[in-house]
């Protein structure tokens, strides 16, 4: 009987541990981040270029076996071409401190008059 009440006790105690506050991540983790995140936005867009295409080349195949048996297929809807998203280029983002220093910079070099 005792061991089915230590269980949760101890089950307790981990969550406890595992809920604890973490450190704020670091500027470099930030932009790691902000980097991973672009490149799997842009993996997407690849992902879905490369999915219109194989669409595109089944849609051709089923229209000139249509034609070939003689059938007329009108499109229901005009679908937009395909757009390749380009290489994956990342610039980012300029860090929130650079402006702050050139502003007070600025008012130090100014003479009094």
């Amino acid at each position: 009987m005792k061991r089915t009440t230590s269980l949760p006790l101890l089950l307790v105690l981990l969550a406890g541990a595992a809920v604890a506050k973490l450190p704020a991540p670091s500027d470099e983790a930030k932009a790691k981040a902000a980097e991973t995140a672009a490149k799997t936005a842009h993996s997407g867009k690849v992902d879905a270029y490369k999915l219109c295409l194989s669409m595109d080349k089944v849609a051709a195949d089923y229209r000139t076996k249509a034609k070939v048996a003689g059938k007329e297929i009108k499109p229901a809807v005009e679908t937009p071409p395909c757009a390749d998203p380009g290489a994956f280029v990342y610039t980012p983002p300029a860090s929130a401190s650079a402006p702050a220093a050139a502003a007070s910079a600025a008012p130090a070099t100014a003479s009094k008059g």
